[in-house]
């Protein structure tokens, strides 16, 4: 092989941090290289990875194998220890063009991550093939809830300041971009760290404001804990805003969420669900939920599943629940492996029999959709339609016909401005 291959797992943020490690190879000229971007949210990702790595080496015996993302910057030497890789970089070396020069051959070099004060200032041009571009605007998170080992892995929360993300976002708009993504590993507590402590709610109305010829916005997932009045005035009040959201729930019981150290409460996320479709009553729901926590009873799993209904939710990720040694819950008493499997099965059905009722209905309906590639796009609500015909460019009006699984067909109207 010759040019370099980059495997990706895990959150959009490591999405956008590939595309950023790929500017880098293509300038530095490094060849003949796979890069594995880890993610370390659950054990399952890690042996994913690890899994990768082997392959990869079968496959390309002589290719160079470098190790980075967020399971590297938790457990390097781990990594370095596995006989295929040839070298590890931490999660802000990984964004540092050096790190990427044919000459470097440090087998390890990775930084403490909390003496991290920067976030990574970079503009790439996109997803190859896509018609929609990130940019990250935050890194990090300052909470700690007790199943999750990500703050470990990227350090704590630190923001891009506004000016940077506005000029970024008029840039992609120049380039030839439709819609753009803001992503972070906890976009929600954007601010604090700046002068003036701006909320994500205030940046995103400066970001459209400065770029008027954006067409269309979308945010990553957000905690319940931290929506702002300036954010919720934007959902009910700016057709640039996609009105599809992402909650980051996790669970449907007060006593697993006081376990997991979430911030929010049960009625707190119904409220919040509900208060929102007030303001923009079209908006359709994410929502991340953890099955199978340590503790959790039949009883306690039964108020989770009740919130797909309770909080009108549409599009569900279901993780089922795996203990992290370094972890508090690790240390709590483990429900069943196979229960969790049988819990996160049930949600994930509640989750698709919404998915198919909603699809169901926009049967007959006019939608905005982005086509991505020949024949295939997504609406405002992020749901994938086939259009025939459609090729990129600006959104388009369409009329869904009919559905195909889990994704709506439609034919071409005309021209839309959102």
């Amino acid at each position: 092989m010759a040019d370099p291959e980059i495997i990706t797992f895990g959150c959009r943020l490591n999405a956008y941090e590939s595309e950023v490690m790929r500017e880098h190879v293509r300038e530095t000229g490094l060849s003949n290289a796979i890069i594995v971007n880890t993610c370390a949210v659950t054990a399952e990702a890690e042996r994913q990875a690890r899994q990768a790595i082997r392959r990869a080496r079968r496959n390309h015996p002589d290719a160079r194998i470098i190790v980075t993302g967020c399971a590297a910057q938790i457990s390097p030497d781990a990594y370095a220890a596995m006989p295929e890789v040839d070298r590890v970089l931490g999660n802000n070396e990984k964004l540092q063009r050096g790190s990427f020069e044919p000459g470097d051959s440090e087998p390890v070099r990775v930084n403490d991550i909390m003496t991290a004060r920067e976030t990574a200032n970079h503009l790439i041009e996109g997803f190859d093939g896509r018609a929609r571009a990130f940019i990250q605007v935050q890194n990090g998170c300052d909470h700690r809830c007790t199943f999750c080992i990500i703050p470990f892995g990227r350090g704590n929360s630190r923001s891009v300041p506004i000016g940077e993300i506005s000029r970024q976002v008029r840039t992609l708009v120049e380039r030839g971009f439709h819609e753009v993504v803001l992503s972070g590993v906890d976009i929600a507590s954007y601010g604090p760290d700046l002068p003036g402590h701006p909320t994500l709610g205030q940046m995103v109305r400066r970001v459209l404001t400065s770029v008027p010829e954006l067409a269309r916005l979308r945010l990553s997932s957000l905690d319940p804990a931290e929506v702002d009045d300036d954010l919720m005035r934007l959902i009910a009040e700016e057709p640039r805003l996609m009105p599809h959201l992402h909650l980051s729930l996790q669970a449907g019981d007060d006593l697993i969420l006081k376990r997991m150290k979430r911030r929010h409460s049960r009625q707190q996320a119904i409220d919040l669900a509900a208060t929102i479709r007030q303001r923009r009553p079209d908006v359709v729901f994410g929502a991340d939920f953890i099955a199978g926590f340590p503790t959790e009873t039949e009883a306690m799993f039964a108020n989770t599943l009740a919130m797909v209904e309770e909080c009108g939710l549409t599009y569900l990720h279901v993780f089922r629940y795996s203990p992290r040694p370094e972890t508090p819950a690790a240390r709590m008493p483990q429900v069943p492996q196979q229960e969790v499997k049988v819990r996160a099965a049930r949600l994930r059905a509640a989750g698709q029999a919404a998915l198919s009722n909603y699809l169901d209905n926009e049967i007959g309906g006019l939608r905005s959709a982005l086509i991505e590639r020949d024949g295939f796009g997504r609406t405002e609500y992020f749901t994938p339609v086939e259009v025939a015909g459609a090729q990129p460019g600006p959104p388009l009006e369409v009329r869904i016909t009919s559905r195909a699984g889990d994704k709506l067909v439609g034919a071409i109207a005309q021209r839309s401005a959102a």
